[in-house]
């Protein structure tokens, strides 16, 4: 456990920004963890995972906690179902790919989701009909102001639409270390209606599809409109698919007759965000070093030396311009640090 000091982070945000740390330091253990918060206390501290949910605008005057736990846990519970324990730093992907050899359902529909298995909760990460909630058990946590470890159940963690307490009142205040997941071991729930997973499965010539063939499916649409990290800066959606009220629909429906959307149980209508960019006019728009992917008008990129407070001002007129034309809030899904 080595502190680096006027670190660049480049390498550490999917992005691709090159911002300094003051201070980095990578912990491998809970204990590790622990005595480094206790050495730097006096310092800001930033967590940092994959780096894939992050905008980073600046420089960070401060420490750069980089959490590296690793290890995964299978333990029994009953006939048909497990809880896979993994540490904070394992890639989620692999996690998944992990889980699908043995043959352990409920996070198929969760794949090629970039980031680290210590992000997932903060999130309620999301996809195709699938939330982090509905299989989560519990994560273990260090608390920064108490300085001690504890648990903490679905109840606690208040699991929103990508969002958790971990987003809201301990923002910032705890570091996740570890996460617990409730997964079948059989009976398998397949979920396949949302999106276009069931085209996807119909093209691939499966008709009674499996966990695998789910997982297949969600890898081979999301490489078909995302792009790789590694080849262009992005962190994956940047805005949360915002939620309206059923009176404020019809009127866009009214408009918008094509307008796509997906009732919620409480009535209230989800409208996929990415299609109010590229309604405005903003998909494969390019701003010189940035802009937003020719594929999916989600998806802000970074084609090389954008800055970040660059890639924030593109943010900044998506808002402004879908606010003035559908009177919708769009909210990041990224943090902007």
């Amino acid at each position: 456990m080595q502190p680096e000091y006027n670190k660049s982070l480049k390498s550490y945000n999917s992005f691709g920004l090159d911002v300094r740390a003051k201070t980095f330091l990578s912990v491998g253990s809970e204990e590790e963890l622990a005595q480094a918060i206790s050495i730097f206390s006096e310092e800001k501290i930033l967590i940092l995972g994959g780096g894939s949910n992050i905008l980073l605008t600046k420089d960070f005057d401060g420490m750069v906690l980089h959490v590296d736990l690793k290890g995964i846990k299978i333990n029994p519970v009953d006939d048909n179902h497990v809880i896979v324990e993994a540490a904070a730093g394992e890639n989620w992907h692999e996690l998944v790919m992990y889980c699908l050899d043995k043959n352990l359902g409920g996070i198929e529909n969760l794949s090629l989701i970039p980031g680290n298995v210590g992000t997932a909760p903060i999130q309620n990460i999301g996809a195709y009909g699938v939330e982090l909630k509905d299989v989560f058990y519990d994560c273990r946590g260090f608390t920064l102001e108490s300085g001690d470890f504890r648990t903490f159940t679905t109840a606690e963690c208040q699991f929103g639409y990508r969002n958790s307490i971990f987003k809201e009142e301990l923002k910032s205040k705890v570091v996740i270390t570890s996460v617990r997941l409730k997964l079948s071991t059989k009976d398998h729930k397949i979920h396949t209606s949302y999106g276009a997973i069931k085209q996807a499965l119909a093209a691939a010539g499966v008709k009674s599809p499996g966990i695998k063939d789910v997982s297949e499916a969600v890898v081979r649409i999301r490489q078909s409109k995302l792009p790789d990290p590694a080849k262009i800066g992005n962190s994956g959606s940047f805005f949360k698919n915002p939620v309206i009220g059923s009176d404020h629909f019809r009127r866009l429906k009214k408009l918008f007759p094509e307008i796509p959307s997906y009732t919620q149980d409480n009535g209230k209508i989800k409208v996929p965000a990415g299609w109010l960019i590229e309604k405005a006019g903003f998909k494969g728009k390019r701003f010189g070093d940035y802009g937003v992917h020719d594929k999916q008008a989600l998806v802000l990129v970074n084609y090389g030396n954008a800055a970040g407070d660059d890639i924030l001002k593109l943010a900044q007129l998506i808002q402004l311009t879908i606010k003035r034309i559908f009177d919708i809030k769009l909210e990041p899904e990224v943090n902007i640090i």
